[in-house]
């Protein structure tokens, strides 16, 4: 028996459909899988054919978890720290594609969408979420930065939201995700393959319900006037000071997890979601991403952070700095211009 591809990308009536079928690893995306989606999307561009595009993932656990960054880890250990930039470069031209595309393209996101996940579902013109949908940019706690356009979303969430999120990585469901920005449109899992044998049929996401309210109600809209409190200040440190004044059962619990997660990849994430607010483009948000996951193996915090979080597993990583010994130049020097070698070539996106 012939063992089906990691990422599946076929015609399909009158779309192009590309399905995540990595189930045992959540659906992670590799390299392999992203030039699979690049090359697909090139494919069916000017195929007329393909009314549109289509994107699902086996299982039910997740969409897509996330990237998979283990392999990254242990080159970098040995020394290479390019195999990290060469993923993402190819990977952040797939995110402009997808966000930049001339077709529609018709996401179903359930469960974990995380991530690389983010980066394909999220860009999407139509993005289905369901009961099941748990959405996150959790990298901070690696020593990343949300990155594969992530910032993007951030930087338009309503208010700050999009700094609280980035910065504690905070796990929302269907209705915090529509109500951030990340999704589109709910619809119960139980009628997605009816909706997806439709749209194969007709190619016109015309044919997607208006939506309805998911089961388990969101919870940022309440929270907004302390997240903009406190995430609305100048800079990580006035961001704490707001939280350790509130007082507040959610200051606590978000003061918790920044102090859990990397200080470094904090600082350069806030600086990120606002340098992209300042110029709010697809490209502008992936090429100011990249600028810190250029550095990121070889000098931020994430060999760290990926050792205590997915290698060992004892959640217990040793940051190099400290909200109170982070220097500012060394946020600077990993935001700092791309070199010119490394410039994503967007030309065709």
């Amino acid at each position: 028996m012939t063992e089906l591809p990691t990422m599946i990308a076929r015609k399909e009536g009158r779309v192009g459909r590309l399905t995540f079928n990595r189930t045992a690893a959540l659906n992670a995306l590799d390299h392999e899988m992203a030039v699979v989606i690049e090359d697909a999307l090139d494919r069916w561009r000017d195929d007329a054919e393909v009314a549109a595009v289509l994107i699902d993932a086996a299982g039910d656990r997740a969409f897509c978890a996330g990237g998979d960054i283990a392999a990254i880890y242990h080159e970098g250990r040995k020394g290479d720290f390019e195999i990290g930039p060469r993923f993402w470069r190819d990977e952040y031209r797939m995110n402009a594609k997808i966000a930049e595309y001339p077709k529609p393209i018709v996401a179903f996101m359930q469960g974990f969408v995380m991530g690389g996940g983010v980066g394909v579902g999220g860009h999407a013109s139509h993005r289905i979420v369901g009961d099941s949908t748990q959405i996150a940019m959790p990298e901070t706690g690696i020593g990343l930065i949300p990155d594969v356009g992530g910032t993007l979303i951030l930087a338009r969430a309503p208010g700050h939201v999009g700094e609280y999120l980035g910065l504690t990585g905070g796990r929302i469901g269907a209705a915090d995700a529509i109500y951030a920005g990340f999704a589109d449109l709910y619809v119960p899992e139980a009628e997605w393959e009816a909706l997806k044998a439709q749209l194969i049929a007709t190619g016109d996401p015309g044919i997607l319900p208006p939506g309805g309210q998911p089961a388990q109600p969101g919870q940022l809209a309440a929270q907004r006037v302390e997240i903009d409190a406190a995430f609305g200040a100048p800079d990580l440190h006035a961001i704490l000071a707001a939280l350790e004044a509130s007082g507040t059962e959610f200051a606590a619990a978000a003061l918790k997890t920044l102090r859990r997660n990397s200080a470094l990849s904090e600082a350069a994430t806030l600086a990120l979601v606002r340098m992209t607010r300042a110029n709010p483009t697809i490209r502008a948000a992936l090429e100011n991403e990249f600028r810190f996951t250029l550095r990121a193996v070889e000098h931020a915090e994430f060999l760290e952070g990926v050792r205590a979080q997915i290698i060992d597993k004892d959640r217990k990583p040793q940051w190099k700095y400290t909200h109170d010994t982070l220097p500012d130049a060394v946020v600077a020097a990993l935001l700092a211009p791309l070199p010119a070698q490394w410039r994503i070539d967007f030309a065709d996106a």
